[in-house]
């Protein structure tokens, strides 16, 4: 591959990311010993964006994937294709990675089925490779390569989980929403109001996060109100905004839904 195929996966300009703790040392760490990392933590609350962070700050590629329950082995490694000369090898974007030395961010990946994610397990440890068994080839990863996943510990199930032989060859950073200040200031940014307004719907959110686990499966994300925000950029009145961006998306409850309703109303009428 080219250096102008590999520049394709950089990220070319900053992400905007507000650091909550110690994260950002944490993964330079990691990266630095080219350690797996798996990043776990609710909806929306930055994951990706901070993998997108990171990868801009190391002047790394990021090779993401977006994984799902059809998601096959083939689908990461590879597989063989027919074309007018015949059949072709296309790497898949794991295989990629390792080749041009990218991270590679396998987003949900407990959406992906369990005989799909051993795959991975060998370029986890010391051997750092990955075998491609339908072209005979065994690569080694590119000395820059490493595997990030992430996901949503909310919504584990028996069937919806990790392995432990999986688990236990990751290190771990552990997401939760921002303290209230930094959500304010990162809803603010990245929503164009301003921190009065942006701290308002911060509230609204902590209303919703309080009913986690009674009625609701998952509080507002901070995307959630960044969407808000944009909305009320564009001249959407708040509480309009609010209803759709905040309330409708997560919830067909009526009682849930006249609760956060009247939250919303409340803190824009004071």
């Amino acid at each position: 591959m080219s250096v102008q195929d590999i520049e394709q996966y950089k990220i070319s300009e900053q992400p905007y990311y507000e650091s909550q703790h110690d994260e950002v040392s944490l993964y330079d760490a990691a990266y630095e010993a080219r350690l797996p990392v798996m990043i776990k933590g609710p909806t929306g609350c930055g994951k990706s964006r901070f993998i997108e962070h990171m990868a801009w700050k190391l002047d790394k590629p990021l090779i993401t994937v977006a994984c799902n329950e059809d998601m096959t082995a083939s689908d990461l490694v590879g597989r063989y294709l027919l074309d007018s000369n015949g059949t072709r090898w296309v790497d898949g974007p794991l295989t990629t990675a390792a080749r041009i030395g990218a991270i590679c961010y396998l987003d949900e990946v407990v959406e992906a089925r369990q005989d799909t994610t051993v795959v991975i397990h060998p370029l986890t440890d010391h051997r750092r490779n990955l075998p491609l068994d339908k072209k005979g080839e065994l690569i080694d990863a590119h000395p820059d390569f490493q595997l990030v996943i992430s996901y949503n510990p909310g919504y584990q199930s028996l069937m919806k989980d990790l392995k432990q032989s999986t688990k236990q060859r990751f290190t771990a950073l552990e997401f939760d929403y921002p303290d209230a200040s930094v959500e304010a200031s990162i809803v603010a940014t990245e929503g164009g109001i301003d921190n009065d307004v942006a701290a308002k719907l911060v509230k609204i959110a902590g209303t919703a996060r309080n009913l986690k686990g009674h009625g609701l499966d998952e509080g507002i994300s901070t995307r959630l109100l960044v969407y808000a925000a944009n909305l009320m950029n564009k001249g959407i009145e708040a509480q309009r905004a609010c209803r759709m961006a905040l309330v409708r998306p997560i919830t067909d409850d009526d009682d849930i839904r006249d609760t956060l309703d009247h939250a919303i109303d409340s803190v824009f009428s004071a």
